[in-house]
């Protein structure tokens, strides 16, 4: 009685949707995955998908740790038991200490509230083009080997471009992106909506698609042409774009100044603890401040400051170390080697490391040359796994990887909203199984005035400050715990792990996750803040790896928990296709008081993916035709606060192409308890409906839709198509897009690229 009346007087104050308002009612309510690897084949396969690791190690597992997984969070948080008998205090204590009872929340905003989604929802279809709704219009912006510069000649569709050339082409495997405003002055103007630059990912060359003329030549050592041609389709593409002479839409300004490739190749300092520490030297920088490249960048982030973050993920791909190499290396060396998958022997599926005795090939090997660090690249697999900030609006400027933001497979680095004298708050996740979710807060206090300031802003707030990571706990509330030298377990006599210093905390995050207890997660991926209420949205993409609650977990097999609770096996055609959680969810968290530096905060998830017609205990999100999804991925909050959800998918596959869906979000703790397939309580965000989730777009035949960025006045969107007609070959193709986005009859090669979308009345997208 006492909390219904607590719940009546906080809906009278802040209203029905409030979270905490939301919870307290909820309480005094009636509770209620791909084939094997193949060496001479792995360029045609995706990271990421279900049905097995990947050859290119997306998703895969290196944490042996016995800490808590989030499927072990006590099930009486939400299970009828612990609601019923005593749960109710130990909640509601949780929800008043995270939530907070003062001005609504802190930093809740009505303006999401108002957002109403004006387009018909696209059908899911299986077309070679890029569907969108009726009264939208799409343009391809640039793909895989258009020219940056007006020296070279146009992508001649086999494979002819020089190697040298992709330092002035765009890159292979469009991925995260950002839109950054270009004053007439060449600086950066965030209202800016009508000229621009584009920072676009190339997370990895999608062979044989595009970029060889015979696709990759096959055999134990590779061609050096060809290595040094995917050296530089990797990294990032910076160009100048401009709205057309009518329309919202936009044209690459080809030869402009700002037009720029950073690649595996290019050179970058480091910044922050590490930088200098023996971890870092190399024959390249024996002093260890400096590198070469970044790889495998997927996600990204920006900065209030207006630089690009571009984020290195799967960069043990690219990596190679000798068979023996054990027998060279310390006990604490091996340890950290293995805690990241760079086990003794292991063969990079690029195989770079074999192209020939050049610098540019052998620094793809981890193996122990020479009597020090400084003769050889023993080291070189710790120069990777960073957040690296590239200041777009200077060609000559030298991009930085920030050490103190920690070492894993960054998907991506989003901030909160900066506000006048608080700290600068990135949110990180590490993409694999059983890793964890991160958070960097600056020492320095944000400044307005350090706006376009470039890497001298980056270094102020990006060199210093304090990297936690997450703790979920069984009350639905969470913690974010430091990760200092000298504290938590973190020193040099912790038998996990000895961390001679804040250098080595920082290269072996993983580790000091390890030893803090973190909580594994389900490989996080996207990460999105939303900027009307500080909420914090991240994607689990899918989990074949689960198995039924009544099972036995071998290896790094999972049981089903509160926040990835389903199980259940993907029928398809009569026959069993995966099994476990293969259309994955969405999690979401609120941080104590609205203040994105809290230590505290409160969590529940917001969407399940599903087909519309599975049972509900799997559909526990309520999906229908116009906006079940499989395998979210991509994720993004444009400036209204509407969330853009994004597929990377193996399981829905046979009924649709990948997709993108617009979405009004709700808020933490706007829906109710339930049980998932399989028998484990859970609690789920609000049912979607017609009205809050709804299709945008579909891509065409086996891509991955991945990367949004919009313009300021959200009149112009673009989106990045990754790996179009990934299961196809030069001789039997299976898609001809970007080509055929105009040309149904062309068989020109698929190319991943960027696409502009624009609304026919040039009115905003979406509303």
């Amino acid at each position: 009685h006492c909390l219904a009346a607590l719940a009546a007087r906080r809906t009278a104050l802040c209203g029905a949707d409030d979270a905490l308002s939301s919870s307290l009612h909820m309480l005094c309510t009636p509770l209620r995955s791909r084939q094997p690897f193949n060496q001479e084949t792995f360029m045609s396969l995706r990271p990421g998908q279900t049905p097995a690791i990947s050859p290119l190690n997306d998703g895969e597992s290196t944490n042996p740790s016995a800490n808590t997984h989030i499927q072990d969070i006590i099930d009486a948080r939400l299970s009828r038991r612990g609601v019923l008998k005593g749960g109710i205090a130990a909640s509601t204590t949780a929800l008043f200490s995270s939530l907070g009872l003062s001005a609504c929340g802190g930093s809740g905003s009505d303006k999401d509230d108002a957002l109403a989604l004006s387009f018909d929802a696209v059908a899911k279809n299986k077309n070679d083009v890029v569907t969108v709704p009726a009264g939208y219009e799409v343009s391809i912006l640039h793909a895989l080997g258009d020219p940056l510069s007006l020296t070279d000649a146009a992508w001649a569709n086999n494979g002819s471009e020089s190697a040298e050339s992709y330092n002035r082409r765009v890159g292979d495997g469009h991925d995260g992106m950002h839109y950054f405003g270009l004053s007439d002055a060449g600086a950066y103007s965030a209202s800016r909506a009508d000229r621009g630059l584009l920072c676009v990912n190339h997370e990895y060359v999608v062979g044989p698609n595009g970029l060889h003329p015979n696709g990759r030549t096959a055999g134990s050592a590779r061609v050096a042409s060809e290595v040094e041609k995917e050296i530089y389709a990797h990294g990032v593409s910076i160009s100048e774009i401009k709205r057309n002479s009518s329309g919202n839409a936009m044209t690459l300004v080809r030869g402009s100044a700002f037009n720029r490739r950073v690649t595996s190749a290019t050179p970058m300092a480091f910044s922050g603890p590490a930088r200098g520490n023996a971890l870092l030297q190399t024959k390249y920088s024996p002093d260890g401040t400096t590198t070469r490249g970044t790889n495998n960048n997927c996600g990204n982030g920006y900065t209030p400051w207006g630089t690009y973050l571009t984020c290195e993920e799967n960069f043990t791909n690219v990596i190679g170390r000798a068979t023996g190499d054990n027998a060279k290396r310390s006990a604490k060396e091996i340890t950290g080697l293995n805690r990241y998958g760079m086990t003794d022997g292991r063969k990079s599926p690029y195989l770079w490391d074999t192209a020939g005795s050049d610098d540019l090939f052998v620094r793809w090997s981890a193996s122990v040359t020479g009597a020090s660090a400084a003769e050889g690249y023993r080291n070189t697999f710790n120069t990777f796994g960073w957040i690296v900030e590239i200041d777009p609006f200077t060609a000559n400027s030298t991009p930085v990887k920030y050490t103190a933001l920690g070492r894993f497979a960054h998907e991506g680095c989003w901030p909160c909203k900066a506000v006048a004298g608080k700290p600068v708050v990135f949110y990180m996740g590490d993409d694999s199984r059983n890793e964890y979710i991160y958070k960097f807060v600056s020492k320095a206090l944000w400044d307005a005035a350090d706006v376009g300031k470039g890497h001298t802003a980056g270094a102020k707030y990006m060199s210093e400050g304090t990297l936690y990571v997450a703790k979920f706990n069984s009350d639905g509330s969470g913690t974010w715990v430091e990760l200092t030298h000298g504290k938590n377990g973190l020193t040099a006599s912790n038998t996990t792990y000895p961390f001679a210093d804040q250098a080595d905390v920082l290269v072996h995050a993983r580790l000091a996750g390890d030893v803090i207890g973190a909580t594994k997660m389900d490989r996080p991926e996207w990460g999105a803040v939303n900027p009307m209420n500080g909420e914090v949205y991240m994607t689990l993409t899918n989990n074949s790896n689960r198995v039924s609650p009544t099972a036995t977990p071998t290896g790094s097999q999972l049981k089903p928990d509160t926040a990835n609770p389903r199980y259940y096996e993907d029928i398809k055609g009569g026959t069993t296709s995966q099994k476990g959680n293969p259309n994955g969810h969405i999690i979401r968290w609120r941080e104590a008081g609205g203040d994105p530096a809290a230590t505290t905060f409160a969590w529940d998830i917001y969407l399940f993916g599903a087909e519309a017609t599975a049972a509900a205990n799997v559909n526990l999100s309520g999906l229908t035709a116009v906006n079940d999804f499989s395998s979210p991925d991509g994720l993004w909050f444009d400036q209204n606060g509407m969330l853009w959800i994004q597929t990377d998918d193996g399981a829905y596959t046979d009924v649709t192409n990948c997709m993108m869906l617009a979405a009004v979000p709700g808020k933490v703790g706007d829906g109710s308890a339930a049980t998932a397939a399989g028998g484990t309580p859970t609690i789920k965000g609000a049912n979607a409906t017609e009205a809050t989730v709804r299709r945008f777009l579909v891509g065409p035949k086996q891509c991955e839709v991945t990367g949004i960025a919009m313009t300021p006045d959200r009149k112009t969107m673009f989106v990045n198509i990754q790996h179009p007609g990934e299961d196809g070959s030069l001789t039997s193709p299976t898609s001809a897009w970007p080509a055929s986005q105009t040309d149904a009859t062309s068989t020109k090669r698929p190319r991943s690229a960027t696409v502009v979308i624009t609304r026919s009345n040039g009115g905003e997208i979406a509303v």
